[in-house]
């Protein structure tokens, strides 16, 4: 089983709102293919137990996805090690992950630069990071999570 994580800040955003988009992506479009992904989220600042914010839920709920249950994990090296592949919500976040596990250097990326992968330019690998914003700022970085997503879920299917 191939073990996909996301990471961003505090794992109440970004990275929650990707773990479950990308999980509902592979179950309605892949549903073969979901099985064998094992697909996790966590934040480099993250408070274990905290819940995914409520601009985040709402914005999900929009898209038919419930992220009520939804339980924030620190970002620790055991979860870089298990993890095939590391997508982060930002540049800063992927060098986190490198100063934390020099050794996953070829496993950890952005999403926009993985899915981006290949592309001249690929232009801003940072997802906003909606924290305290409006529900628009929240479902404008859902928008961009999930264009990226479905880049990486063909990717992975292939």
């Amino acid at each position: 089983m191939k073990t996909i994580l996301f990471v961003c800040t505090g794992n109440t955003c970004r990275s929650s709102m990707a773990e479950a988009l990308f999980k509902d992506i592979l179950k309605k479009n892949y549903p073969d293919k979901f099985k064998d992904i094992n697909v996790i989220s966590a934040g480099v600042a993250a408070r274990n137990g905290d819940k995914a914010s409520p601009n985040a839920i709402k914005a999900m709920q929009e898209l038919g996805i419930d992220l009520t249950c939804h339980s924030a994990t620190q970002l620790t090296e055991e979860l870089i090690k298990k993890a095939d592949l590391i997508l982060t919500m930002t540049q800063r976040h992927r060098d986190m992950v490198l100063i934390m596990d020099p050794g996953s250097r070829g496993k950890v990326y952005t999403l926009i630069e993985y899915a981006n992968e290949g592309q001249e330019n690929q232009g801003n690998l940072d997802i906003q990071d909606p924290f305290g914003g409006s529900i628009e700022i929240y479902r404008k970085s859902a928008a961009q999570i999930k264009k990226a997503l479905v880049i990486l879920a063909e990717k992975l299917v292939k």
